[in-house]
């Protein structure tokens, strides 16, 4: 595995695990529900947390209950949203959502407008809303350029999330590091050392979260990141998690350097 500077520094005891999934888990699909689970990542997964005494989540800007159906008949202990629902030891929580009106109506607005541009789909997850142009990638500036529009209209409550041919309106407030950080608070958790992989710009504020907890960060892919190591695709990813749970090397830190 390639590491970058930052990732000289001492370890710290047990490893706790957190999972980006699309892009780091599963390869990303024409359209978010066209993903594959493959029943040996669900068991790898399964073996990976009796590992690590339970201390292993999946982030996501998904809904947490997407991700079950992918995973089912497992669950997880999840942040969902980008952190605006949060599951740990089988208890969710989840943020108040005092702007879901103004984003049902922003919803309504972009699912009947977003039939002029082919290949475009709206992404309805009651607390934020995704536009996703894959299937036709030249639409990605004009997709952008309306979504910057809408979000100035809903003031400053809201942000532009982007992605890889995707972007979200959600809470200001929202984000994956913001999720890790709950996290790291409690039980199985927390006093861990926290390894986080992901593959995209939603990732990055985990990525500064685990490295200023002293943590070690894995990016997926070739673009800048913050990100302490890095792995080329998520085959390899699903790779070196299929180790671990089939001979797990104690040290996974270590594992990581070598």
């Amino acid at each position: 595995m390639t590491a970058t500077p930052a990732a000289q520094r001492a370890d710290h005891g047990e490893c706790s695990l957190f999972l980006d999934f699309d892009g780091t888990l599963v390869d990303i699909a024409p359209t978010p529900d066209a993903v594959v689970v493959s029943p040996q990542l669900r068991d790898t997964l399964c073996a990976l947390r009796e590992r690590l005494d339970g201390a292993l989540a999946l982030i996501s800007g998904r809904r947490i209950d997407t991700l079950d159906g992918f995973f089912a008949p497992a669950t997880f202990d999840a942040g969902g949203l980008h952190g605006l629902e949060i599951r740990m030891n089988g208890r969710l929580r989840a943020q108040p959502a005092e702007h879901r009106e103004r984003l049902r109506a922003v919803a309504d607005m972009l699912s009947r407008k977003i039939v002029a541009w082919p290949g475009a789909l709206v992404e309805d997850k009651v607390q934020t809303v995704a536009v996703h142009w894959r299937l036709a990638p030249d639409l990605g500036p004009k997709m952008l350029e309306w979504l910057e529009e809408i979000a100035a209209t809903l003031g400053p409550d809201f942000r532009i999330q982007r992605g890889k041919a995707v972007a979200e309106i959600l809470p200001a407030y929202a984000d994956k590091g913001c999720a890790i950080e709950a996290f790291l608070k409690q039980a199985p958790f927390a006093g861990r050392t926290p390894i986080f992989f992901g593959d995209d710009v939603t990732d990055e504020d985990g990525f500064r979260i685990v490295n200023a907890h002293g943590g070690y960060s894995v990016n997926v892919g070739q673009a800048k990141s913050a990100a302490t190591f890095r792995l080329p695709d998520p085959h390899a990813v699903r790779e070196r998690l299929a180790r671990w749970a089939r001979d797990f090397p104690g040290d996974l830190v270590a594992d990581l350097k070598s």
